[in-house]
């Protein structure tokens, strides 16, 4: 006959990895990358703190939890615009100008909370304000589109599209990229490797 003790040793192993393995799964760092401003000596050591803060955070923003960094005030990117491209461009979503903030360069990166900072974005991390030469942002991604243009994914099963994501329907700077993780360099979701993280959405 089994022990009393070997069906609670089988519990505890079977628990022990149920927790590991969503960590695993999810374990992300900014730490070490160049989100990473701990180390700069622009008033904090903390990680988190430029983008995040647990107290006092602002009340414009309700895309992102807790957010701690100045918001980019601009009222009107250029956006893409092509003979063939079927959607409806508009401007950057809440979630994009979270990035823009400092990546359009009008926004010092060192600052937050009550903080005005003075280093600005600059090199090939500096997007600007002119939006026409990049991937577009601000439209809405869905079957109508897909079937219009007929080179892309229906992503009604948010799965077909992964590891790229919409943020309410639409196509956004983090659909792409994690602002969180550079597991796959450039901050991408996913790897781009053969042009797999393009190929999550586009059939051709």
């Amino acid at each position: 006959m089994p022990t009393r003790g070997k069906p609670m040793q089988k519990l505890f192993v079977a628990v022990a990895l149920g927790l590991a393995l969503p960590a695993a799964a999810t374990a992300q760092t900014i730490s070490g990358t160049n989100h990473d401003l701990s180390a700069r000596g622009w008033g904090s050591t903390e990680l988190c703190v430029f983008c995040h803060t647990p107290h006092n955070a602002t009340t414009a923003v309700t895309a992102a939890p807790l957010w701690n960094h100045g918001v980019t005030a601009v009222a009107s990117y250029g956006t893409y615009a092509s003979a063939t491209l079927n959607a409806t461009v508009g401007q950057p979503g809440d979630i994009s100008k979270l990035c823009l903030s400092c990546h359009d360069g009008t926004v010092a990166i060192d600052t937050y909370g009550t903080r005005t900072g003075t280093n600005f974005m600059t090199g090939g991390a500096l997007v600007g304000t002119n939006l026409s030469n990049d991937h577009p942002v601000g439209f809405t991604y869905d079957a109508t589109l897909a079937t219009a243009d007929g080179g892309l994914k229906d992503p009604t099963t948010p799965a077909t599209i992964a590891p790229a994501r919409l943020f309410a329907g639409k196509m956004e700077c983090a659909s792409c990229h994690n602002a969180h993780s550079d597991q796959y360099g450039k901050f991408l979701r996913g790897s781009n490797a053969g042009s797999g993280l393009c190929l999550a959405c586009h059939s051709k």
